[in-house]
């Protein structure tokens, strides 16, 4: 299996309003690290798993409509607890819908919320 990987980051704020939250029900800034794993089984007619220039400019693309925003004002967040887990799944369904024209493989988007805690969302990007 092949892999690249590549890494940029976010500043945010958002509430995580439930009880299970504790004092993070408040409205509160982060700041993630946000990697971008894509791996493939078998590297393509130019002998590699993406361009990591495109697939870099792609991620910054995915990112920019969340960075400096307070994410429970955003309408595509209307609702839903913003936790780290489901920020990587929605960042991973936009990247998805990005390459799935030319990458095959899977895609795996790891958010590293402090120097103790990370989570991640990994699946194959589907035509």
């Amino acid at each position: 299996m092949y892999s690249v990987k590549i890494r940029e980051h976010i500043m945010i704020a958002h509430s995580l309003k439930s009880p299970a939250f504790g004092p993070a029900q408040n409205l509160h800034g982060a700041t993630y690290v946000v990697d971008a794993q894509f791996n493939a089984k078998k590297l393509d007619q130019d002998n590699i798993v993406i361009d990591i220039d495109k697939a870099t400019k792609l991620l910054q693309k995915v990112l920019a409509p969340l960075k400096y925003q307070n994410l429970d004002e955003l309408p595509q967040f209307k609702g839903i607890l913003t936790t780290t887990e489901y920020l990587a799944f929605y960042i991973h369904q936009e990247m998805a819908k990005e390459v799935r024209s030319y990458f095959k493989g899977t895609l795996k988007i790891t958010l590293g919320e402090s120097h103790v805690a990370w989570a991640s969302y990994k699946g194959e990007v589907k035509k």
